[in-house]
């Protein structure tokens, strides 16, 4: 396993996460255990969560995986010090999309929200403090999840960037939280976060989980110099696109059990163009003898604005081929394989 520095911190985290958002829908709580076990004896020190998860995002669900992870670390007494635990906070419900069961409906990036939506997931945890605490997505309405063109609110009633940074510097200072991270941000977000941190003396975000992966490079333009420049590197989630870079979709493919089988929402990675730029990505997997979705996973591990790829499974076999990602090592033919199907199919799921 490699390790990547946290930001401008002391803390090391694998180069490859363990996401979480299938516990608890997609899996039980004993494959939770299972994979959490798995990775960790792999070298995986970094566990990402949410208040949120499971997705889909349901109020009968919702707090599931963090209890899952909890009654893991119970059961394992002194692993809570070997492991780097990330959760989320909710952003408000102002789209039909984001779940509006969690606080009523009212969840903002307030005090009072971040302060009861930590509460809540250290009791699930099962732990005092959370080392990454990220929000999850913007209190005010901007382009993320998918949206390719922003749209203007003007008069906008959101919680001031400034205002949540204080209740976050808060609690990093009651020893609740130890680093704050951003989550589906904006370059502009981004920019105003570090702005008003550095103007009140409030907290740096040290990282930003944005999704990135061969058929969504837009990370590329505008974030990931910041990630560089201003050491707030990427934790990047869909990495296989919801498991469409394997290739197991293709020709009207649909595997009995798989996310996008089941769920029609899952529809990010769709489409007569992602289509076309997958079965390419897949043919110079195959030509070069690597797994489909170890080539996917290799291009963002070798990313240099990466600080952690978050890998997600349903089963151990699926967990052990992603951590295999970290043994192949993409030739400059491939690489170059590789852009030329991004000049053809330019970012076709952004």
């Amino acid at each position: 396993m490699r390790y990547n520095r946290l930001g401008g911190t002391d803390v090391d985290v694998s180069l490859l996460a363990l996401g979480t958002m299938t516990w608890g829908e997609q899996n039980s709580e004993a494959e939770a255990h299972s994979q959490l076990d798995f990775a960790l004896a792999r070298g995986i020190n970094f566990i990402d969560a949410a208040e949120m998860y499971p997705v889909p995002p349901r109020a009968e669900t919702q707090g599931r995986t963090e209890a899952y992870i909890g009654s893991w670390l119970q059961a394992r007494p002194g692993v809570r010090d070997r492991i780097v635990l990330a959760t989320k906070v909710a952003g408000p419900a102002r789209t039909e999309a984001r779940p509006a069961h969690i606080r009523g409906g009212h969840a903002r990036l307030d005090r009072a929200n971040i302060e009861a939506a930590l509460h809540d997931s250290l009791k699930r945890l099962r732990t005092d403090y959370v080392d990454l605490y990220q929000l999850h997505w913007p209190d005010r309405t901007t382009n993320y999840f998918g949206e390719s063109g922003y749209r203007h609110v003007e008069g906008e009633a959101s919680v001031p960037i400034a205002a949540t940074l204080q209740a976050l510097g808060d609690l990093v200072a009651a020893g609740k939280i130890r680093h704050v991270g951003l989550s589906n941000e904006t370059p502009w977000g981004v920019h105003e976060f570090l702005h008003q941190a550095e103007k009140a003396g409030l907290p740096r975000v040290v990282s930003i989980q944005n999704p990135y992966n061969l058929l969504n490079r837009s990370f590329e333009i505008g974030l990931a110099e910041f990630a560089i420049r201003e050491k707030v590197g990427l934790l990047a989630y869909s990495p296989l696109a919801f498991g469409v870079l394997t290739g197991k979709y293709l020709n009207g493919q649909r595997p009995p059990g798989a996310r996008v089988t089941r769920w029609e929402r899952f529809g990010r990675y769709k489409g007569e163009i992602a289509e076309a730029a997958t079965a390419a990505y897949v043919d110079i997997a195959r030509r070069h003898g690597i797994r489909p979705a170890q080539l996917a996973l290799a291009y963002v591990n070798s990313r240099p604005f990466l600080t952690s790829n978050i890998i997600g499974a349903t089963s151990l076999a699926q967990l052990e081929e992603n951590i295999g990602s970290l043994d192949v090592t993409l030739t400059a033919e491939v690489l170059a394989e590789i852009e030329a199907v991004q000049w053809r199919y330019t970012n076709p799921c952004p």
